[in-house]
């Protein structure tokens, strides 16, 4: 088999399986696991996989632009958002990233909920601003104009002299194995510092984006206490339940 029909065949493999295992494609190549090593780097190094141990698993197929993300799986973004919301009770100090699930979660909190919210995301301060039992703490520093977020040493800083009861997380990838992760190394940063500073972490993320991975570590699996999700059926959930994580 040419290089090429390979290295097709294991992009093929990884979009119906959503891992692939250097020892399988080993034997179902013909080839030393040297070679699919080797056609593994090479498809790293193009983007088109995240290397992981003993295999590969595919990218986020999120787009990283926040204007981009606002109609991205939005139907399933609202059902989620449903769900999350009754994690919320009153008198809580709650952690919101700045991805547009948490967003979207925002946009229903109901007039009489009564929260201090502690936000790196503009568009979220922006939508709080007028609810009327809503203290809103905006964490500062340099805004990133991509992801609409603030990012860097003062935001982290003011994130890490807080205790909050939730963090809501918008995740970009999330794995049992490799963790949560990002695309960009910033937002990774102050992710970890949000999920560091709350005593319960929420996972917000669309079935898409389960089992898959990025480049920079937000936290490991098991820093995370529940995943709200759609519902692409149990098997997907398994091996998160099995860390002992609850799906909603």
């Amino acid at each position: 088999m040419l290089r090429e029909e390979r290295l097709d065949f294991i992009l093929r493999k990884l979009q119906t399986d959503q891992k692939v295992l250097q020892a399988e494609l080993s034997n179902d190549l013909q080839v030393s696991e040297d070679t699919v090593r080797r056609d593994l780097d090479s498809l790293a190094q193009n983007g088109l996989l995240i290397k992981v141990r003993g295999g590969a698993i595919p990218h986020s197929p999120n787009p990283y632009p926040f204007k981009e993300r606002l109609q991205y799986h939005e139907n399933d973004k609202k059902n989620i958002a449903r769900k999350a919301l009754g994690l919320l009770h009153n008198g809580q100090t709650v952690i919101l990233d700045g991805g547009t699930s948490t967003l979207t979660l925002v946009k229903l909190f109901p007039p009489n909920l009564q929260l201090t919210v502690v936000t790196n995301s503009v568009p979220i301060v922006a939508q709080l601003i007028e609810h009327p039992g809503v203290q809103v703490i905006f964490t500062g520093g340099r805004v990133n104009k991509d992801s609409q977020t603030s990012v860097g040493l003062n935001t982290i800083r003011t994130i890490q002299h807080l205790r909050a009861d939730l963090c809501f997380l918008g995740v970009c990838s999330l794995h049992s194995e490799v963790g949560v992760t990002g695309l960009d190394m910033e937002e990774a940063e102050v992710k970890s510092a949000m999920v560091k500073a709350a005593n319960k972490v929420v996972a917000l993320a669309t079935s898409d984006k389960m089992g898959t991975g990025e480049t920079y570590k937000v936290c490991e699996i098991t820093d995370i206490d529940v995943i709200v999700t759609d519902d692409p059926g149990l098997e997907l959930f398994e091996p998160y339940t099995k860390l002992g994580l609850q799906v909603l």
